[in-house]
C-alpha cells in the first residue's frame, strides 16, 4: 500500500487521540472516507509504543477485517493498554511514548528459508505455536536470517533451534513503516 504523507500523519494523529481518549474520555477521531480513499481499505497493520527507544507495546492486525483506519484507532489502544509483555500504559506515561504504525502487505508462504531477505521481510509463524515478528525487527537488533529464524522460534515459546530440525510453516511480509519521529510530531 503507498500512502501519502500526509495519510500517515492522519494516521499517526489518530493512533495518539485513541490512546488519549483512554485518560480523558475525549471523542474518538472520525475520517471522512471520501477525502482518504486509502485509509478505507483493509489491511492489516501494527502500532508500536516506545519509551525512550524502549519497547512499551506492540499489538496490531496482520490481515485487516476494517478500514485501515480504524485498525490503526484500535490497535493503538490495544497496544497501550492489552499487550500482556507490559502493565497498562498511565497517563503520565502518554505523554512520552513515540508512535510507530506498520502497514502490512498480504502475507505469502515460503517455501525456504533462503527466500527471507531482511529489512525487506517480517515473519509469521503459522504453526500451533504462532508468532510475528515485524521486518523492522531483524533491522533494529541486527539480526541475520538465522538469527530472526531463531527469534521467531523464541517469540512462539518453542525450541529456539526447531527451524534447524525442520522446515518451519512460515509466511513472509512486508510492511510500510512510519513514525511521529519521521515527521518531528513528537
Amino acid at each position: 500500500m503507498i500512502l501519502t504523507d500526509e495519510e500517515k500523519k492522519i494516521l499517526l494523529a489518530a493512533a495518539r487521540s485513541s490512546i488519549t481518549a483512554i485518560f480523558d474520555s475525549s471523542a474518538l477521531p472520525q475520517i471522512n472516507y471520501s477525502l482518504f480513499p486509502n485509509l478505507n481499505s483493509f489491511a492489516g497493520a501494527f502500532v508500536t509504543l516506545t519509551v525512550r527507544r524502549r519497547l512499551r507495546g506492540c499489538i496490531g492486525n496482520i490481515i485487516g477485517d476494517q478500514p485501515l483506519f480504524q485498525t490503526v484507532c484500535e490497535m493503538a489502544v490495544h497496544a497501550a493498554i492489552h499487550d500482556p509483555r507490559f502493565p497498562p500504559l498511565t497517563k503520565n506515561e502518554s505523554d512520552q511514548i513515540e508512535i510507530e504504525i506498520s502497514v502490512m502487505s498480504v502475507p505469502l508462504p515460503i517455501r525456504s528459508y533462503d527466500e527471507i531477505e531482511i529489512g525487506r521481510d517480517g515473519l509469521i509463524l503459522d504453526e500451533d505455536d504462532k508468532a510475528v515478528l515485524l521486518p523492522q525487527v531483524a533491522v533494529e537488533h541486527h539480526l541475520n536470517r538465522d538469527q530472526f529464524l531463531t527469534a521467531i522460534c523464541e517469540k512462539a515459546f518453542i525450541n529456539p533451534e526447531t527451524w534447524k530440525r525442520r522446515q518451519l510453516k512460515l509466511k513472509t511480509f512486508s510492511a510500510l513503516v512510519f513514525s511521529e519521529k519521521e515527521f518531528d510530531l513528537k
